[in-house]
């Protein structure tokens, strides 16, 4: 193609995207959303994916300028998705730890709360910073952290591919596999304010660090204590990830410790192969284990999680399983399926992940084209997935919520070794069916990989999850409530309100995501079903809030599983019932007793 048309292709793409953007902008969310997919307008995603066809074209195709301008669409449509929330002026978005989050960040901001006395203070910090110095709200300060912190995943996998291999093909798959976001799986990692899913997008960059100090050479000299510009560049990166959050720094040193076993053994095993060329990780692995075992010993929150997991593999019932076999259960009442449920958020995760094991393989059988050179890195990595696998496997007996996030990190060096196996997979293939051809098939499927990973970027009904959308009018319901002098308990329709008490009024200093810092919890929904309004909670007289995501939740996608509409109206019938509160988000009830 050429040089003119190139220009005039990505100044297409790049202008689209600026039109849907402004377009989003001008179009804000003026009501709750259970699918921010569905309330964004048409126009938006007709614009976004039309730019993102010339960033996946180019990208495959192209090479040197062409192709970084390729990557730098592609990375800009996807970061306008995941900017979506703060374009389309959402009060705030995430209902569970990011209201915890909202809360240590309010402390932090009136002074309540000093950063170091959080565990992971990163993610609040810069959310003040923003706070401060953007002048935006608290609220909306986290969810462009959320996006700050979002961008160097997109920049440093094709970064790691580049220095891996310098194939240019693989940089290119590389960097379309990033913008499928698999480290996200919407069961225990997010795309929000919610600190270990935020961490997994800087892993990339400890991992960038740790590849230029093996590939490159300083070109100045060392640095006190022996160290290099590199190492040092491994460290801050260590510690940037450990301040976001310790569970990604945990797999970080890890899989640097396996590196340095793998170099270990090479030394001990051959006389000639590129590892023994490589700079040890030794030092690296230890500073990196200290640094995390002196900031994770004395904390409390890191003790609880360790007697937590420890309890849940002494438990009877194995975690995984048995919360597996109630979804599956609930399901099936509401006419889905687990299997439609794993093709929907997990298919293209899955394809990539058995065509890097099969890559992996083949490259330890000598049946790849890869170098010796990038083919150590490929068992770096390789023999390194071996054991965050069977920390998967000990989560997944003990706390099925870490499971989930231990996968999220598997993803990250997933998503990098899937540039490489892609990159050889149709490279193969373009020695069948002629360049083109492959290039053709390749934009297909990956195409299509792009759209399933981009549709379950946010939560939304298609996953039998509505958005977590916080509303200007539902934040406003839930603060007259709990800035009120009143001590009457506070219950939720399925829902324990005690994360909006955190977000409005605070933790001050408190380190826990599990406790309620007023007196709250959820309605039975047994004796709310059979009109029992006054005892559903307690015995004594309460607060039920209700709000537009409880409704669309238990009505619309749970297709009234727990709650049915029926109830719903007749407690507006009830004489217990007196609704005190009331928008067009947010209903409060004052709940009296029969005592």
């Amino acid at each position: 193609m050429r040089r003119t048309t190139l220009n005039l292709t990505f100044a297409i793409g790049y202008l689209v995207v600026a039109f849907g953007v402004l377009h989003a902008r001008a179009n804000p969310a003026t009501s709750y959303e259970a699918s921010i997919y569905a309330g964004t307008p048409a126009l938006v995603w007709v614009a976004l994916a039309v730019a993102l066809a010339i960033a996946v074209g180019t990208t495959l195709v192209c090479r040197d300028r062409e192709q970084a301008l390729g990557i730098g669409l592609g990375a800009l449509v996807v970061t306008t998705i995941v900017s979506l929330p703060v374009i389309r002026n959402y009060r705030y978005s995430g209902m569970g730890d990011a209201m915890t989050h909202l809360g240590w960040t309010r402390d932090l901001v009136e002074g309540s709360l000093a950063p170091h006395e959080l565990f992971y203070p990163a993610v609040h910090s810069l959310g003040s910073v923003l706070h401060f110095l953007g002048g935006v709200s608290i609220e909306r300060g986290l969810l462009l952290t959320m996006v700050v912190l979002f961008v160097p995943f997109l920049l440093f996998v094709p970064l790691v591919v580049r220095d891996l291999s310098g194939n240019a093909l693989a940089v290119g798959m590389a960097a379309v596999v990033s913008w499928m976001v698999l480290p996200i799986n919407n069961i225990a990692t997010h795309m929000g304010v919610h600190t270990n899913s935020n961490a997994l997008f800087l892993v990339p960059v400890v991992i960038f660090a740790f590849v230029a100090y093996v590939r490159r050479r300083a070109t100045i000299d060392r640095l006190p204590l022996g160290l290099s510009p590199f190492s040092v560049l491994i460290y801050v990166t260590g510690v940037a990830l450990l301040l976001v959050h310790p569970q990604q720094m945990i797999n970080v040193v890890v899989l640097f410790a396996v590196i340095a076993g793998v170099q270990f053994l090479a030394r001990y095993r051959y006389d000639d192969h590129p590892i023994l060329n490589h700079p040890t990780t030794y030092a690296q692995t230890l500073v990196l284990g200290t640094i995390f075992t002196v900031w994770a010993a004395t904390n409390e929150r890191f003790r609880q999680a360790v007697i937590g997991l420890v309890e849940g593999l002494a438990a009877e019932d194995i975690g995984t399983a048995a919360e597996v076999d109630e979804r599956e259960a609930a399901l099936t009442e509401i006419g889905g399926s687990i299997g439609e449920l794993f093709v929907t958020m997990f298919l293209e995760a899955a394809v990539i992940g058995l065509l890097v094991a099969l890559f992996v393989l083949a490259t330890w059988l000598g049946w790849t084209s890869v170098d010796r050179e990038t083919g150590s890195f490929v068992t770096y990595f390789g023999i390194g997935l071996l054991p965050l696998g069977g920390m998967f496997l000990i989560y997944f007996v003990g706390t099925p919520t870490m499971a989930f996030r231990q996968v999220g990190f598997i993803f990250v060096v997933l998503t990098i070794l899937g540039g490489l196996a892609l990159a050889h997979l149709f490279g193969r293939m373009a020695q069948y069916i002629t360049t083109p051809g492959a290039n053709a098939v390749a934009s297909l499927v990956i195409g299509a990989f792009l759209v399933l990973g981009l549709m379950t970027v946010y939560a939304s009904p298609i996953i039998y999850d509505p958005g977590q959308h916080v509303t200007e009018e539902t934040f406003s319901g839930y603060e007259a409530t709990l800035t009120s002098d009143d001590d009457r308990p506070l219950a939720g329709l399925g829902y324990d309100p005690f994360r909006y008490d955190h977000a409005i009024n605070g933790l001050e200093g408190e380190e826990t995501l599990s406790g309620a810092t007023a007196a709250s919890g959820e309605v039975d929904h047994e004796a709310f079903e059979a009109g029992n309004y006054s005892g559903a909670y307690t015995g004594d007289d309460y607060y039920l809030a209700i709000t537009d995501y409880d409704v669309t939740r238990e009505i619309d996608v749970y297709q009234e599983l727990y709650y049915s509409e029926a109830a719903l109206e007749g407690l507006e019938r009830d004489p217990a019932a007196n609704n005190v509160i009331s928008n067009d988000e947010f209903e409060l009830y004052e709940i009296s007793s029969d005592e």
